[in-house]
């Protein structure tokens, strides 16, 4: 693992900045084996927002009944990768903007809960992608400036979403081999000690991330399924089970059994991720439960 080994450990939002003290100074603990069929695994449950029509802040309105939090990591969706004319570089939209700038309204109440709070990169329908970085030098230049929001704004890491590049056709350069290992090398560098590094099995940069050495993949927290509503293996050689997600939901898409479904195939077969994306205000705690009484044997509670 590249910094932390099962960061995530349930427990009331009431008490989770001394927990979150004693485990910064804990010793690191083992990764946790499969679970059996038929028991909750309490994988790590995980809701990216779209924070141009959503507010982030809303990952921490759900608990558990025992007070403990339904959501583990809120990914602020998205910030994107450009092109100037030149180079890559890391754009951050209006509202992107606007809910990094209010961190403390939007940011750090979610942390201050236990929530860990990521930061999404995605493609942009331009010349520059994670795959097709054309140097070394140029995937360190990139991660400078992604290192350099993580750290102002106070986040846990990022997650690399490789999609909306169309490499090799004109204007966008074809995809390379060692670009994506290079980038995901630099963040691990370049990123404060303890963050995450999360990537979203799409794109050509997973494509490559398949073959890349254990000196690479091991720099990766996690890989996720990226297809809503789907139960996917991600298959990275060496990777384990505590580390990826197969199971995807869209929170306004997928039906409740189809959540739940997901949910139980997830514990069944011990995966350590349980992806669900567009969270949006409200008291969806109904369908959260269809989850959550499955993943950690509880029922949710709007508490917003």
């Amino acid at each position: 693992m590249s910094r932390i080994t099962n960061p995530f450990r349930r427990r009331p939002a009431a008490v989770a900045a001394l927990a979150a003290t004693a485990l910064a100074a804990a010793a690191v603990t083992a990764a946790p084996a499969a679970v059996a069929a038929d028991s909750t695994s309490d994988p790590l449950t995980v809701a990216y927002v779209e924070v141009n029509s959503s507010d982030l802040r809303a990952v921490g309105d759900y608990e558990l009944a025992d007070g403990s939090n339904a959501f583990d990591l809120a990914i602020i969706f998205a910030a994107n990768i450009n092109h100037d004319g030149t180079a890559a570089t890391l754009h951050l939209n209006d509202r992107v903007t606007a809910t990094l700038e209010n961190a403390d309204e939007q940011i750090r109440p979610l942390q201050e809960k236990g929530i860990k709070v990521t930061l999404s990169l995605l493609g942009n329908h331009q010349a520059a992608g994670f795959a097709n970085f054309p140097t070394q030098a140029a995937a360190a230049a990139f991660a400078d400036e992604v290192a350099a929001v993580v750290t102002r704004y106070g986040l846990d890491g990022v997650d690399i979403d490789d999609e909306w590049v169309a490499y090799g056709t004109p204007g966008v350069p074809a995809a390379n081999d060692q670009s994506a290992r290079w980038l995901v090398e630099a963040l691990d560098a370049k990123l404060p000690a303890g963050s995450i590094i999360s990537l979203y099995d799409i794109g050509e940069t997973a494509e490559s991330l398949k073959t890349a050495p254990a000196s690479v993949l091991d720099k990766l927290d996690y890989i996720w399924n990226p297809y809503y509503g789907q139960y996917n293996v991600p298959a990275y050689p060496g990777v384990g089970a505590d580390r990826l997600g197969a199971a995807a939901i869209d929170l306004t898409q997928t039906s409740a059994a189809t959540a739940a479904n997901l949910a139980r195939r997830t514990v069944q077969d011990g995966f350590g991720v349980y992806v669900t994306y567009n969270l949006t205000a409200g008291d969806h705690s109904d369908y959260v439960s269809s989850f959550t009484r499955v993943l950690s044997g509880q029922d949710a509670v709007y508490v917003g």
